[in-house]
């Protein structure tokens, strides 16, 4: 058996996948610009760890998306979502059951033969987050999505490699 290998970014097909077999919508992705996390433009960041809990990755989701992933799983109401988005924060409800989906896209990261990744924390939109992992948004190894989530609206994601 060979030893694992790092991980890699996952292709536009394997995020489409995830996203419509978990939120239970139709969901449509293409290319998109960077999530760039702003006081403006507040944005979720969950970070994956590999086993020795060396960071491997970090998925960035704007307010927005991050509404209708957490509406759609839990089946909230558009205009709840709206109002947050509006409003530029979530919930607490909302940041739990984003906390869900950001949970089961680790599994991303764990196509055959690489390091098991997990999910190691969730920032809510708009929460402050270290200046290290800030300064890997920048990172080029990364794939950018816009996302359209059916019945509640679009909105952007970002996958960074660490």
């Amino acid at each position: 058996m060979s030893a694992p290998v790092a991980t890699s970014l996952p292709s536009n097909k394997a995020v489409l996948d995830l996203l419509q077999g978990l939120l239970g919508r139709d969901v449509t992705l293409g290319p998109g610009a960077p999530v760039t996390p702003s006081a403006s433009r507040p944005a979720a960041m969950a970070t994956y760890v590999d086993p020795t809990y060396g960071l491997n990755a970090i998925i960035l989701i704007d307010l927005p998306l991050s509404a209708w992933c957490a509406g759609a799983l839990a089946l909230l109401p558009k205009g709840g979502c709206e109002d947050s988005v509006e409003e530029g924060e979530l919930t607490g409800m909302q940041v739990e059951v984003l906390h869900e989906v950001v949970n089961v896209a680790a599994s991303l990261f764990n196509a055959g033969g690489v390091l098991h990744s997990k999910l190691d924390k969730l920032y809510a939109p708009g929460e402050a987050f270290p200046a290290d992992l800030a300064g890997l948004t920048a990172s080029t190894n990364r794939v950018d999505l816009d996302v359209t989530v059916g019945g509640y609206g679009s909105g952007s994601l970002s996958i960074i490699l660490a």
